[in-house]
C-alpha cells in the first residue's frame, strides 16, 4: 500500500507540470477558440533564455522572474504579429500558423543553443520528508505549490479585477465588447501573455528532470493536450484536474502494469482520454452547447 501512495505522490508532481501547460492551452483556447500547438516550444525558448541568464551569473530566482516578464512580452508580441491578423481566418489557417510557430521557435532554439542537452539548475532543494513510509521531496512539494499559486492567481485576476473581467468579456463576446469600451486586441494580447508565462512555469519546473533541449517539451505538450481535452477546453479547473489525473494514472500504471514500458507509456493519457470522452464528450468540467438549426 505504501508503494501505491508513493506513486500517487510522484504522479501528482508530474501531473502538476502537465496541468500548468494545460492551463496555458486553455487560456489561449478560451480567448481565440483554437489550440496553440506552439505553446510547448515557446516555453522551451523561454527556459533557454532563463538558463542563459544563469550561465551569465544572474541568480536563479531573479532569472526566473525576469524571464517570466520576457515570456509575457513574447506571448503578447506573437499574438499581435502572427495571430491577430488571421483571427477570423478559417480554422485550418490557424492550425497551420501554430505549427509554423512551433517549427520556428524550435529552429531558433536549435540555431542559438544547439542540440546538446544542458543541465538546468533545480528550483527547489533536495530535502526529503518521510510520512508513514512515503517519500515527499521538496521538488514534488514545490511543483504542487507552484501549480496552486498559478491557479489561485488566475482565479483572483479573472474574478476580482477589471482587467480579468475585460479579458473574459473579450474572449466570450469579441465582436460586441468594443461597444462596452473594451479594447479586444489589448485584452487578448494580455491573455496570450499570461498563457506564455504559465507555459514557461511548466517548462522551468520540468527542465531539471528532463534536461534542457529543443525538444524538451514535446511529450509534456502531448500530455497537456490530453489533460485539457480530459478536463474540458473551456475550464481552467478541468485543465488542472485533468493534468493531475493523467500524472497519477501514468505513474501508477507504469509501476504496476509491467507490460507498459517506456514506449507505451505515452498511450496512457490518450487511452484514458478516449474512455472519459466516450462518456462525457465535453470533458469532465466542460460545458455542452446546443446549436439551433
Amino acid at each position: 500500500m505504501t508503494l501505491v501512495f508513493q506513486q500517487i505522490i510522484d504522479g501528482l508532481a508530474a501531473g502538476g507540470i502537465y496541468a500548468a501547460l494545460a492551463l496555458s492551452l486553455v487560456l489561449v483556447h478560451r480567448a481565440t477558440r483554437f489550440v496553440n500547438f506552439a505553446q510547448g516550444e515557446m516555453a522551451t525558448f523561454s527556459v533557454y533564455v532563463c538558463w542563459q541568464m544563469t550561465a551569465w551569473g544572474v541568480p536563479l530566482y531573479i532569472s526566473v522572474l525576469a524571464t517570466a516578464l520576457i515570456s509575457f512580452v513574447i506571448g503578447a508580441i506573437v499574438f499581435r504579429l502572427f495571430i491577430w491578423p488571421i483571427l477570423d481566418a478559417p480554422e485550418e489557417t490557424m492550425v497551420v500558423s501554430c505549427i509554423g510557430l512551433l517549427v520556428g521557435f524550435g529552429a531558433i532554439c536549435l540555431w542559438i543553443w544547439g542540440s546538446d542537452n544542458a543541465e538546468f539548475p533545480h528550483l527547489f532543494s533536495d530535502k526529503i520528508w518521510w510520512l508513514g513510509g512515503v517519500r515527499i521531496s521538496a521538488n514534488n512539494a514545490g511543483v504542487l505549490v507552484s501549480l496552486a499559486v498559478l491557479a489561485t492567481s488566475l482565479a483572483l485576476v479573472f474574478k476580482f479585477t477589471r482587467a480579468g473581467l475585460a479579458m473574459r468579456a473579450a474572449a466570450m463576446e469579441r465582436r460586441n465588447s468594443p461597444f462596452a469600451g473594451i479594447e479586444v486586441k489589448t485584452m487578448l494580447m494580455i491573455g496570450w501573455g499570461l498563457a506564455a508565462v504559465f507555459s514557461f512555469v511548466a517548462g522551468v519546473l520540468a527542465a531539471p528532470s528532463l534536461f534542457l533541449s529543443p525538444t524538451m517539451m514535446f511529450n509534456v505538450l502531448i500530455y497537456s493536450l490530453a489533460a485539457a481535452s480530459l478536463g474540458g477546453w473551456d475550464s481552467p479547473i478541468g485543465a488542472i484536474v485533468g493534468g493531475l489525473i493523467l500524472g497519477v494514472a501514468e505513474s501508477v500504471t507504469t509501476t504496476f502494469v509491467k507490460a507498459i514500458g517506456a514506449d507505451l507509456r505515452l498511450a496512457i493519457p490518450f487511452l484514458l482520454m478516449v474512455i472519459i470522452l466516450a462518456v462525457r464528450p465535453q470533458g469532465l468540467f466542460g460545458r455542452s452547447f446546443t446549436t439551433r438549426v
